[in-house]
């Protein structure tokens, strides 16, 4: 029942100090004034006086366990400043940085099918650019001249087997020389090639082998004279009009990665320019000592201006869509969890656990915890946090004592 006493005065003193200023009565006239509140209280229905009926009558504001009241002036003195939970566009942007590399599926190794020995060297050193269809190198071959020999001999044969008036004769003739040119072609020897042969009638003493695309040297394992086997790497060449780009993504922003997303690429030799490519493959591992994976990205090269083991940085934007989202400054993370300090109007702050997502910017995606419209303090949360714990210490031990 004194509690319900003291609840009464606490709501009535405010009119009585009212009171006050319009009419200064008696300190006799106050006690008669209070007694007779007071009565009245207690002549009163005690289960008509409920918070609500209260609340109603704009007597009482309510408030949260933990809850500070803080005035516009104190406000100032510690810098509160206000910001609103509002949706918003969010893109993240993922800055990292990577080495070209080649690809790999553009690198392939000239080999002769047959061995000889090498006359005329056309592509003379490494590094050097060759077109599609260039001559790389003469190479002479016993082998290779008696079966175009055989060719001949086989072409005329057929001639001659073909008049024959048994079917079985002029079938072998056509058979000979169809078994002469399939090793021919076995050997790379082109149609074209063959075509010369067959109207010059005469044996050729090399071999030509001829780039099989556009490329850069990357390796040259022979030289003018040298004797080579069949299946002797001879040169490397590689396709640079694609390179690939190979980044180091953190374990966190892996989730953000997808593949075909683009990214940009800056080299620091060209300022202001830029290239795009996009995500090819992850990497199914992590480094053990980065804790970072491997990202292979894909950039057109037609003018060479991206050159292999060239570090770039590289940007990535993910656009994440309209989020619910609070300024960063807003959310004090304890580590377990994360908190933000709500403005409830009427200089009344309350602290409320949150769940975040993505941090964006100066931005965090805001996933539980807070609806759009409402205030969050952006500055000097943590003073606010700090006396909201103290008054909850307090209470605490009054409660216990």
């Amino acid at each position: 029942m004194k509690r319900w006493i003291w609840l009464t005065l606490f709501l009535i003193l405010p009119w009585l100090i009212f009171g006050c200023g319009k009419e200064t009565p008696t300190h006799q006239g106050h006690q008669e004034q209070v007694k007779q509140e007071v009565d009245k209280t207690e002549g009163m229905d005690m289960k008509d006086l409920t918070m609500e009926s209260i609340e109603k009558e704009g007597k009482m504001q309510e408030v949260t366990s933990g809850a500070v009241q803080i005035s516009p002036e104190r406000q100032q003195l510690i810098g509160v400043r206000i910001g609103v939970v509002e949706r918003r566009s969010l893109e993240k942007a993922i800055r990292t940085v990577g080495r070209i590399d080649y690809d790999e599926k553009r690198i392939v190794t000239v080999s002769p099918k047959i061995g000889g020995w090498v006359e005329d060297l056309y592509v003379d050193f490494t590094g050097r650019f060759v077109k599609k269809g260039e001559p790389l190198l003469t190479l002479y071959s016993p082998e290779l001249v008696s079966t175009q020999e055989e060719y001949l001999l086989a072409l005329r044969a057929k001639e001659s087997l073909t008049k024959s008036p048994f079917p079985e004769v002029a079938g072998s003739g056509t058979s000979l020389s169809d078994s002469a040119k399939r090793r021919l072609k076995l050997w790379d020897i082109t149609d074209d090639q063959i075509k010369e042969l067959e109207e010059r009638g005469q044996s050729k003493k090399t071999l030509t082998l001829y780039s099989p695309f556009s490329g850069v040297v990357l390796e040259k394992m022979v030289y003018g004279g040298m004797n080579v086997m069949p299946g002797m790497a001879l040169f490397k060449l590689a396709d640079l009009s694609v390179v690939w780009l190979i980044a180091d993504i953190y374990e966190y922003e892996l989730p953000f990665i997808r593949l075909g997303q683009q990214a940009t690429v800056q080299l620091s030799y060209l300022p202001g320019e830029t290239f795009t490519g996009k995500a090819i493959y992850i990497y199914p591992y992590l480094d053990s000592n980065t804790r970072t994976a491997k990202v292979r990205f894909e950039f057109p090269n037609p003018h060479g201006k991206l050159k292999p083991e060239m570090y770039a940085n590289v940007e990535m934007k993910i656009h994440l869509g309209h989020k619910l989202a609070i300024p960063e400054g807003a959310v004090i993370d304890t580590g377990l969890r994360q908190i933000v300090i709500v403005d409830k109007g009427d200089g009344y702050f309350e602290p409320r656990e949150i769940q975040v997502g993505a941090k964006v910017e100066n931005y965090y995606e805001v996933l539980k915890g807070l609806k759009a419209g409402e205030r969050v303090v952006t500055s000097a949360n943590f003073l606010i946090d700090s006396e909201s714990k103290f008054k909850e210490a307090i209470g605490g031990m009054g409660h216990s004592h």
